[in-house]
């Protein structure tokens, strides 16, 4: 791909960032992406991973938090952030370029221990006992809203099911969700009303597309979209779609049970991915948020 004044710009970013020299050389494409256009740009000796995005120039800035705080609390490997900003009506988010392998027994192991480190590390930026982030950041390119709140369960059905329920009304699925919502939201509350998590530092959308690890078997994490809350959240999600090994849920145990009443509030956490994926990619995920609804009132 040719070198055009964008990546100039964002060559002299990173220069700027990392106070050397950059002499960008080549960009290759990356597959991979549903929400971003993914690149790597070669320089003399270093390459870098850059992500571009046309639609949302605050999604990047969110993420580069996201994951510098992850990284602060030295618990599981990130990839470092080098820049980011906007240049040409473009955000882009510039990583380091980590040579990614396909998850092992003992890497994912240590992925189940490395989450419950950072699900146990403390609290950053938000008073003790908040659930929430200290800004607004994107789950795909839907806005996540991160006000903080004190109890869970409001946290859950005011900043998590209610705006995703508003956006599926918005997108015509009324009809297949309206007459759920007041006997969901009442569901919500009582399975939460007893559960006072204490506030974890989340992934926030841990897919196994979103999990990998070095050639030396280190775990690493990537595309988050952290906020405060219940850790069950992380582990109910690498569920939804699967391809976590038996090891990765044994690491996690050994390090941290979860507590009497996962199977049953899982559903409710899966729930706002599921909407989520109906909002951003359509009706084919409409059956699949009927299944998890009716799981919750079950």
């Amino acid at each position: 791909m040719a070198l055009n004044k964008m990546w100039l710009a964002i060559a002299d970013a990173i220069a700027q960032h990392t106070h050397r020299p950059v002499n960008p050389q080549r960009v290759t494409p990356v597959s991979g992406g549903d929400i971003n256009q993914n690149y790597v740009l070669q320089a003399e000796g270093q390459a870098y991973f850059v992500k571009i995005n046309h639609q949302h120039h605050q999604l990047f800035a969110a993420e580069a938090q996201a994951l510098e705080q992850i990284q602060a609390t030295q618990t599981i490997r990130v990839p470092a952030v080098i820049a980011q900003g906007i240049v040409q009506q473009a955000a882009y988010l510039v990583l380091e370029a980590l040579p990614l392998s396909a998850q092992t027994r003992h890497s994912c192991y240590a992925l189940g221990q490395q989450l419950a480190q950072l699900h146990r590390a403390p609290v950053q930026q938000l008073p003790d006992g908040l659930y929430g982030w200290q800004r607004a950041n994107f789950i795909g390119h839907s806005l996540q809203d991160n006000r903080p709140r004190c109890a869970w369960a409001e946290f859950w059905r005011e900043n998590r099911l209610k705006p995703q329920l508003a956006m599926a009304y918005a997108n015509g699925f009324v009809g297949a969700l309206q007459p759920y919502e007041k006997d969901l939201l009442t569901r919500s509350d009582t399975l939460l009303a007893d559960h006072c998590p204490a506030p974890s530092l989340v992934h926030g959308d841990l897919w196994s597309g979103n999990a990998a690890c070095l050639a030396d078997s280190t775990p690493v994490i990537f595309d988050p979209a952290s906020y405060y809350g219940d850790r069950e959240v992380d582990l109910a999600m690498t569920e939804l779609f699967g391809g976590f090994s038996p090891e990765f849920y044994r690491g996690y145990a050994d390090s941290w049970p979860l507590q009497e009443g996962y199977e049953k509030r899982k559903s409710l956490y899966n729930l706002y991915h599921m909407l989520n994926h109906l909002n951003l990619f359509g009706g084919g995920y409409r059956a699949s948020c009927i299944t998890l609804i009716q799981q919750v009132l079950a």
